[in-house]
């Protein structure tokens, strides 16, 4: 019976939702991550440069500032969680197509604002979308909502990152981004069709009940050094593979490999990978528990990362690309899905929208900040002891599991 509740599980309209809304959170990072990388590296700005341009990204390592805002207010004949999924993700559409219209020689600034600004309306998205799925599936329910929104991210990447790319041999860039924009209307329509999810607990009644009760309930919970731990964990655990796959695709085509095989190759074995972490990952959680994946799948997204390494020290082989970037997608989406669904599981129901905010803004530091010194290191070591570097650098937040999260604890 416990083997058949899982499986029907996964045909929950609630978990079908977060497929779509996943998909609509994950495609304007892997926009910002791999497209306008491509875009860019092609108008010949150099590593350096394209480094420092994720420095753009700022607004999802401080987004916890404005979600109060969004437990708080709600947008008239939708609610709070739908009325702001909504108009995020319809100001994502417009600002994704007007990125493409600009000129990378000449407009340069206004890029870089349009692009924090997109940064920014998909920071909002997260806030809303990670809120409602926290708020719409049961505690039970959390490690696989978790696992099929995390692959259903994933999965957006490969509109950006494959199909975009694909495009970009055959047409105009500004055609491109427009086509890539339009990827985010099923997520729109799934907004507008799913039902607002029921309250936890009262609504916060003013700004200050907003922006203060979410922290303090999180330090009383447990104590100071518990509540430092967490937010320590949080940051450390996707440290490695966060900057391992910063500048993936400079990589992959500083290896020699073409646009069109990036897209072909690379990214449709990222696809498929993703789709069996998605489904493995999902079930494997239910009966393992939230720790024990913490433990088993952050182990299989470290080793992912020496397989960059293997790839920068071989010839531009297809095969090995695809191999390569298989292993990585299933073992960081595996890593992904434990490590959201204990974030979902360390939240206060009543206070999800901010707090989730703020652990996942934590967790983002890398992709921001560290992910910005990846040109300058790269610069320095090449790309075989980079990778390495990022290796090493996901070992400490394994070693902070026997605290965060026991082996033997369910």
């Amino acid at each position: 019976m416990a083997d058949t509740s899982k499986w029907r599980a996964l045909l929950d309209p609630r978990l079908l939702a977060c497929v779509f809304l996943g998909f609509s959170s994950g495609l304007p990072l892997f926009i910002l991550l791999t497209l306008v990388q491509a875009w860019l590296t092609d108008s010949g700005l150099n590593v350096k440069a394209l480094g420092l341009f994720a420095l753009v990204m700022f607004p999802y390592t401080w987004k916890f500032l404005w979600a109060p805002l969004m437990d708080r207010y709600s947008i008239p004949h939708l609610g709070r969680r739908r009325g702001w999924m909504a108009v995020t993700q319809t100001a994502l559409f417009v600002t994704v197509g007007l990125l493409g219209m600009l000129d990378p020689k000449d407009q340069m600034v206004w890029i870089g604002i349009l692009a924090a600004v997109i940064a920014f309306l998909s920071a909002s998205q997260d806030i809303v979308v990670d809120a409602y799925r926290r708020e719409s599936l049961p505690d039970e329910e959390q490690g696989l909502g978790s696992a099929i929104h995390v692959n259903a991210y994933r999965v957006a990447g490969m509109v950006p990152g494959a199909l975009s790319l694909i495009l970009a041999d055959m047409m105009s860039w500004q055609m491109v981004f427009w086509i890539t924009a339009a990827f985010m209307l099923p997520g729109l329509a799934c907004t507008l069709f799913v039902k607002e999810p029921e309250v936890q607990g009262a609504t916060p009644r003013t700004i200050r009940d907003a922006v203060v009760l979410p922290f303090t309930e999180f330090i009383k919970r447990d104590g100071w050094t518990r509540a430092v731990l967490i937010l320590l964990f949080i940051f450390l655990y996707k440290l490695g593979d966060s900057l391992a796959t910063a500048l993936s695709i400079k990589f992959y085509l500083d290896m020699g490999f073409t646009m069109t095989q990036i897209g072909v190759i690379a990214k449709t074995t990222g696809f498929w990978a993703s789709i069996a972490g998605a489904l493995l990952g999902g079930i494997w959680i239910i009966g393992l528990g939230i720790n024990r994946g913490l433990w088993i799948f952050g182990a299989l997204q470290a080793v992912a990362i020496l397989g960059f390494s293997w790839l920068a020290q071989s010839t531009a082989d297809p095969i090995l690309l695809a191999f390569v970037i298989g292993a990585e997608a299933f073992g960081t989406g595996l890593g992904t899905a434990a490590f959201v669904a204990y974030i979902a599981k360390t939240t206060d129901p009543r206070y999800t929208a901010t707090q989730f905010a703020l652990f996942t803004s934590l967790a983002a530091v890398p992709r921001t900040f560290i992910n910005a010194s990846a040109g300058y290191i790269i610069d320095f070591t090449g790309w075989f002891m980079f990778f390495n570097l990022c290796f090493l650098l996901a070992i400490p937040g394994m070693l902070l599991l026997p605290k965060i999260a026991p082996w033997g604890e369910k």
